[in-house]
Order: C-alpha cells, then sequence, then structure tokens
C-alpha cells in the first residue's frame, strides 16, 4: 500500500482524503481511529495519529474529544476543488504543453481528449 513516494503520515492523510471525494465518509461520519488504522496498516498509532492530525489541521476533520475524529462540515466541496485545482494544474498544462511542444494542434488534441473521454 505505501510507496517511498511520500510520508507514511502524508499517505494516510491521502488515502482517507481520497475516501471521502468517493464518498466512503460522508459529512460528520466517524473516521477510523488512531488504533484502527495503526493495526490495519500495520503502522506506528504515532504514524497514524500524524495522519489524521494533518487532515484536522486541513479543516478536514475535526476532533470530538474522548469520541474520535470526523469528517467536517464541507470537506468534501473543498478535497473536491482541491483536486481539480491540482489535476489542472499538473496534469491539464502538461498535457496542453507536450501536445504544443509536438505540433498538435487544439482542435486534434481535443478530438484525442474526446475519444479517450468515457462516455458514459
Amino acid at each position: 500500500m505505501f510507496d517511498d513516494s511520500k510520508p507514511i503520515f502524508q499517505q494516510i492523510a491521502d488515502t482517507i482524503a481520497n475516501d471521502i471525494v468517493r464518498g466512503t465518509y460522508n459529512e460528520e461520519d466517524h473516521l477510523p481511529s488512531t488504533n484502527e488504522l495503526a493495526v490495519f496498516y500495520r503502522i506506528n498509532p504515532a504514524t497514524a495519529a500524524k495522519g489524521l492530525n494533518l487532515l484536522v489541521d486541513q479543516g478536514i476533520a475535526y476532533k470530538k474529544r474522548g469520541i474520535g475524529m470526523f469528517v467536517a462540515p464541507g470537506a468534501r466541496r473543498v478535497l473536491h476543488d482541491r483536486k481539480k485545482n491540482e489535476l489542472i494544474a499538473t496534469n491539464v498544462q502538461q498535457l496542453v504543453h507536450d501536445a504544443h511542444a509536438l505540433g498538435i494542434d487544439l482542435e486534434a488534441l481535443i478530438t484525442l481528449i474526446t475519444q479517450e473521454y468515457p462516455h458514459d
């Protein structure tokens, strides 16, 4: 599950954030405890706590003393907007740059994207 690209606590936070975006956890849902995460991922509880606290610091989760961590109101929207901006800033800008460098004009690029885009 974990790789060396980022610290484990960051990967824990990212995993939970992705679960919130996908709807696995909704607003006000109880998040897994530090101990549950530590056992499931076979990591140190302090590492799991650091991941959860990162979400708290970002306003994605909040603590109820003695009860646990919960998904903050508006967290899904915040995460969705953040991921959309990251997608545009990294993938789309790079795609446009690379397409231009390869001589692919806008119409051809749009055609390629249209062909690849899922048609549900």
